[in-house]
């Protein structure tokens, strides 16, 4: 991967990673005032390194490098996950199906590239 091109971009996930990104970001801009500098900004810091650590393991020189950046990856969208469960439990937001849709699209993108870049693996999703 050529650094000065930015291969990332080019990914699908990547490109669904963001497009994730964006969705949370519009739906957590709802929240409560009280939760500017509590689970909203949690939130925000967890979806934000999806697609960074995608972007940073297309840095990597290794494959087993890449893999784990986007191990991390799908860390940091499980964790986006709860946290916008555990929103919706306290009243937060009324659905999280289109969220919960899309972040199984990109789990199960993930989980693919991980066993392609290091397939010794125990990707499970």
């Amino acid at each position: 991967m050529d650094d000065k091109d930015f291969s990332y971009r080019s990914l699908i996930v990547w490109q669904k990673a963001m497009q994730f990104a964006k969705i949370v970001y519009a739906v957590v801009d709802t929240f409560p005032t009280v939760e500017k500098y509590a689970l909203s900004d949690q939130i925000r810091r967890a979806v934000v390194s999806i697609p960074s650590n995608i972007a940073e393991g297309c840095g990597r020189t290794t494959n087993r490098d890449y893999a784990h950046f986007l191990s991390i990856a799908r860390g940091s969208l499980y964790e986006t996950m709860t946290q916008i469960e555990l929103a919706k439990s306290i009243g937060y937001i009324d659905t999280i199906k289109e969220i919960e849709f899309v972040a199984v699209e990109i789990s199960r993108m993930l989980t693919t590239l991980i066993k392609k870049y290091h397939p010794f693996s125990n990707s499970n999703s």
